[in-house]
């Protein structure tokens, strides 16, 4: 029997893709033609953003306190998001430290509670993270003020999905539209290739790509959330919003006709000799900021022609010596179905100690001041209205960042964020784990489904 978490679950997610469309896919649609516009952050794109409330935020005086905060940022990520609790540092007083986590980590948290030691704040990259940590009873209520902040600066949306039996937990910091590919400009210029707007122009154009002596797809295969990404933007694209949620539910089986359908279009990409650039093996050994890395490196011959993921791609980008908007481009991921897919994802910050400097560091992640510096910093998207656009720091993220607002309330999270994070979000297991031996294997259509279907049913306890 589903337990009610889920049932709550899965009506908040239950929204029409068609309005999601029109918001985030539309916008998409234009960064092709914007990407080339101009990076100045003070240009007509940021006037159409709230209003940045500057320093007019009022936090505690915490000095003398300790704050430390969890989370499985690494790299690039890690060192912006040292910049934000830098900033928090400076107004409160508090000493902040940061806690690196591993995945998955609820497992990781689950082990700092049973010592003893659990971090005053820990950012949760899904759903079912911030439900389980709250059946766990370890997770405490926002306080008022942050509450607040998230009333003046989100969409209830948002909100919603931070909440459980409609108590407030989570405060979504950081966003992601997964649902982008961006490409080097220079191969699509050899190539002789356009951007494609259906799976089969998708197809078409990774065929050319290869003639021209350029592996057409990077693949972060040792990131298996990147591999979910992938099969998610097809199976909602095809399928359609309906079987979408009645499969993030478990409604419908993995072993679903719908699924076999799915993961025999994506067989077209992963399992055409070639296309992935080094092959399975070499691909299933590249994590994610590597994926994105040799793709614009190399000069006409780079490692591979495109890469899918997020808008977090445009901060690995910046680590090499291609430029947002003229080397690299983005287009929305292409339509399988009658329309582009629209998935998001997002990381919220969960108060695990009833602490003043906890329920500060809240607030202060639900204002615009703390988005605003990793929204310059770039790599980075913001579910907060009340940030400026004028923040991102060129028109490829402003306009990400704008249709994602626009969206509002109609946001459809990713599937397996939503799962239980023993299917959806833990190495080695679930539906990782069966992805990872699909890229290997992309002809076992059918003993894939197996796999997934085997470990939904135990996962989900059905």
């Amino acid at each position: 029997m589903r337990s009610t978490l889920r049932t709550r679950r899965a009506s908040l997610h239950r929204r029409t893709t068609a309005r999601i469309a029109a918001a985030v896919v539309a916008g998409a649609l234009a960064l092709t033609v914007t990407a080339c516009g101009s990076d100045d952050k003070d240009g007509d794109g940021g006037k159409d953003g709230g209003n940045d409330t500057g320093t007019a935020l009022k936090l505690p005086k915490l000095d003398g306190e300790n704050v430390s905060v969890a989370a499985v940022w690494g790299g690039t990520e890690r060192k912006v998001f040292l910049k934000v609790l830098d900033e928090f540092e400076k107004r409160t007083g508090a000493k902040v430290s940061f806690v690196p986590a591993q995945d998955p980590i609820i497992s990781f948290l689950e082990s700092k509670v049973a010592g003893g030691q659990p971090p005053d704040v820990a950012m949760l990259p899904q759903v079912g993270a911030i439900e389980q940590a709250v059946a766990n009873k370890w997770a405490e209520p926002v306080g008022a003020e942050a509450q607040k902040q998230l009333e003046e600066n989100y969409a209830k949306g948002w909100q919603d999905l931070g909440s459980v039996d409609g108590k407030q937990y989570g405060v979504y910091f950081k966003a992601a539209n997964k649902s982008l590919v961006w490409y080097n400009t220079k191969v699509f210029e050899n190539a002789g290739v356009s951007v494609p707007k259906t799976w089969d122009d998708f197809t078409k154009t990774a065929q050319m790509i290869y003639d021209s002596g350029v592996p057409p797809v990077s693949v972060a295969g040792a990131d298996a959330w990147t591999l979910t990404d992938w099969f998610e933007n097809i199976y909602l694209s095809q399928a359609g919003p309906e079987k979408y949620d009645r499969l993030a539910k478990h409604e419908i089986k993995w072993t679903d006709p719908s699924v076999k359908e799915a993961l025999t279009t994506l067989a077209e990409i992963f399992g055409e000799k070639g296309f992935v650039a080094g092959g399975a093996s070499r691909a299933l050994q590249t994590e994610f900021p590597a994926s994105v890395k040799q793709t614009f490196k190399g000069g006409d011959q780079p490692a591979a022609g495109m890469v899918f993921e997020g808008d977090m791609v445009s901060l690995a980008i910046s680590e090499t010596k291609a430029k947002v908007g003229t080397d690299a481009k983005v287009f929305p991921f292409p339509a399988v179905g009658d329309k582009s897919p629209a998935v998001v994802g997002g990381d919220a910050a969960v108060a695990l100690k009833d602490s003043k400097g906890a329920q500060a560091l809240l607030t202060f992640l639900a204002s615009p001041d703390s988005a605003r510096i990793w929204a310059e910093a770039g790599g980075f998207i913001s579910p907060n209205k009340s940030l400026d656009l004028s923040a991102y720091p060129n028109d490829v993220q402003r306009n990400i960042a704008k249709n994602l607002i626009a969206a509002g309330d109609d946001i459809r999270f990713d599937m397996s964020d939503q799962a239980p994070q023993a299917f959806g979000g833990t190495p080695g297991k679930g539906e990782w784990k069966a992805l990872q031996d699909f890229l290997k294997n992309p002809k076992d259509v059918a003993g894939t489904q197996k796999v997934l279907e085997t470990a939904a049913a135990k996962a989900y306890k059905d």
